[in-house]
């Protein structure tokens, strides 16, 4: 599905919706709602949202257990963690507990055991088989000007990975090293979310939903869930050169 909204109000009150109906129906089926988080200050806004005093009342929050899709080899503390944004707009608010929270082990250093680590933590909370995926109930992604989602970056390794949950993915245009959720595991969510706003984003988002499938080049066509729901909401700006 994909909705275009007049305003950028208007999307984030309609994720919070969506993120309600979601988690109320995966607590009254299963006793659980897994949520995979997304960084950056879209997300961010729906977290503020969700967690405020209007809103935060409409979910059991001790019954909802937060993932990461991706985040930067840094400290939990830095700046620039998805991590830190989260707790501070999401987890703090909510009072959140931390056997809720599963997040990438940064403190680790190494980034292929943080993301080994990470992998055997989900595998641990779903009672997983060697060889099967995560199903959680939503996943939250942007994209980014270049058409990458989570931290799966155009022609990276990491979009051919097959196997793995999470994995340490060079990126080199940026000379560091992300970690991120595999495609694997993102596709085989229940519900996907992507939360796109601005002008900036309108030329990529063209051709990532109009144009050709070149998924090496725009990672985020990748995203297609097996038996899940995928919803585009995107603030008009962004959506100005969409047919």
């Amino acid at each position: 599905m994909i909705k275009v909204f007049s305003s950028f109000e208007e999307l984030n009150f309609y994720a919070a919706e969506k993120f309600i109906e979601i988690a109320k129906d995966a607590i009254e089926k299963r006793g659980r709602f897994t949520v995979v988080l997304a960084g950056g200050s879209t997300p961010k806004s729906l977290y503020q949202t969700l967690s405020s005093d209007k809103l935060k009342s409409e979910i059991d929050w001790s019954k909802v257990y937060f993932f990461f899709g991706d985040e930067r080899n840094v400290a939990p503390i830095d700046k620039d963690s998805n991590f830190k944004m989260a707790k501070e707009s999401f987890f703090e608010p909510l009072n959140s507990s931390e056997k809720n929270i599963v997040r990438w082990q940064t403190e680790l250093k190494d980034t292929d055991e943080i993301a080994a680590d990470y992998a055997y933590k989900i595998k641990n909370f779903f009672n997983l088989p060697a060889d099967e995926f995560p199903r959680f109930d939503l996943i939250l992604l942007g994209m980014g000007d270049d058409g990458h989602t989570a931290s799966l970056f155009p022609s990276t390794e990491a979009l051919n990975e097959s196997e793995k949950i999470a994995v340490a993915n060079p990126v080199e245009k940026l000379d560091t090293t992300r970690l991120t959720l595999t495609l694997p595991a993102i596709n085989n969510a229940a519900n996907v979310i992507f939360l796109v706003k601005g002008d900036d984003k309108a030329e990529i988002l063209s051709k990532v939903l109009e144009g050709n499938f070149q998924p090496e080049k725009y990672p985020s066509q990748a995203v297609n869930p097996r038996k899940g729901k995928l919803y585009w909401l995107i603030e008009h700006e962004a959506a100005r050169l969409l047919r």
